[in-house]
């Protein structure tokens, strides 16, 4: 029974044993890449990691932050993914906030915002080594327990929160996101976002191993390069978020796609699919707090796409229940355990935020399409 990620990573290598993950440039076997990571977390555990501690990375996408990853997933400790971008100061209050036994960075060995910590250069998890990860502690993982923590969607002018999201919370986005793109195990999903964001990491690599499909990143987005990297590599589906999927379309040409085999993509945009011959994009509502993507649109090329398309999240998905208030403001309540995040963490544990309802009061603002689906207005939707 697959009730948690480690049982889902091992089932899907064991079905396609040449399943790729990693970035384009260093792509790695999921196979190899679970046994590695269990020797990573044969490490982590000697350090006396429980589900009780917390482990954070903060790095750019590479291959060894995948291992990274799942090496804290097989050690069965709650890891999170910490923004790499913010200043020094900032990440020092997050880190002290969330106070991680270990930190896990691609900056020099024990950076400052580390503090006393414990600190682990990232490439020790590709020198870990390999292990059968089917006996590793994080194979027995409770569905509902914190698998990773994110930044929330919404910037916070303190210090940014933490949100608890559990194995059960990935294991329905991953299936979600898989059935809305139509992905299969004959794709491959590229993604340059950074693994911090939901995005990136429950659609993008989640998503696509839930259907068997390649996950692959890039460690940066640089449109003069990105269509001649998707065409060298395969790719098929495509990952992105609103502003870099304008940002394609404004600035590369049919010249630079030709070739190209990319058939579906988050988030819609009419003038991409039009321009490059995309024939489906998925666009969607969500954010870590709200099921990652509570939302879900589909569209065909064929469709008549308006140029705000991914702002339309259209129904909810059947594990969630949504309603408008007379404000606008999106409220959303699971109807099934694990559907929305955990909580906040705040230091010793998690705490909720649901009202007394169980409803999520997301802060967000939206109206309702001519179908009775949402459309999100106010920020911009995930």
């Amino acid at each position: 029974m697959i009730d948690n990620l480690p049982h889902l990573f091992l089932d899907r290598a064991s079905i396609r044993p040449d399943l790729m993950v990693g970035v384009l440039d260093d792509q790695i076997s999921l196979r190899v890449a679970l046994e590695l990571a269990a020797g990573g977390a044969a490490d982590l555990c000697a350090r006396n990691l429980s589900p009780d501690d917390r482990v954070a990375i903060v790095a750019e996408n590479s291959t060894d932050y995948v291992l990274a990853w799942l090496s804290c997933l097989l050690a069965g400790v709650p890891v999170a993914l910490v923004d790499p971008t913010y200043p020094r100061e900032p990440l020092a209050c997050m880190l002290d906030v969330l106070d991680p036994t270990v930190v896990i960075t691609d900056r020099p060995a024990a950076p400052s915002f580390a503090g006393t910590r414990n600190a682990i250069t990232i490439s020790a998890f590709r020198n870990a080594p390999r292990l059968d990860p089917s006996h590793a502690p994080g194979t027995n993982s409770g569905r509902y327990s914190t698998a990773s923590l994110m930044h929330p969607a919404r910037p916070t002018p303190r210090i940014p929160k933490f949100c608890a999201l559990s194995h059960e919370y990935f294991l329905r986005l991953g299936r979600a996101v898989a059935e809305a793109m139509t992905l299969t195990d004959r794709d491959r999903s590229l993604t340059p976002l950074p693994l911090s964001r939901i995005n990136s990491l429950g659609y993008g690599l989640v998503g696509a191993l839930t259907a068997g499909a390649d996950a692959l990143l890039a460690r940066t987005f640089a449109a003069g390069t990105f269509w001649s990297e998707a065409i060298d590599h395969g790719i098929t589906a495509l990952t992105l978020d609103a502003p870099l999927a304008h940002n394609l379309a404004r600035t590369a040409t049919e010249k630079d796609s030709a070739g190209h085999r990319v058939r579906t993509m988050f988030p819609a945009d009419r003038a991409l699919m039009q321009q490059f011959g995309v024939v489906r994009a998925v666009s969607g509502y969500g954010s870590p707090e709200a099921a990652g993507a509570s939302h879900l649109r589909t569209w065909s090329i064929d469709d008549y796409i308006p140029t705000d398309a991914h702002r339309h999240g259209g129904p909810g998905r059947e594990d969630i229940e949504w309603k408008l208030t007379d404000s606008g403001e999106i409220l959303i309540r699971e109807s099934a355990r694990g559907t929305l995040f955990t909580g906040y963490f705040t230091f010793p544990g998690v705490t909720s935020t649901l009202d007394q309802n169980g409803w999520f009061h997301t802060a967000d603002h939206g109206r309702l399409d001519v179908d009775g689906g949402l459309v999100a207005v106010d920020p911009s939707p995930a």
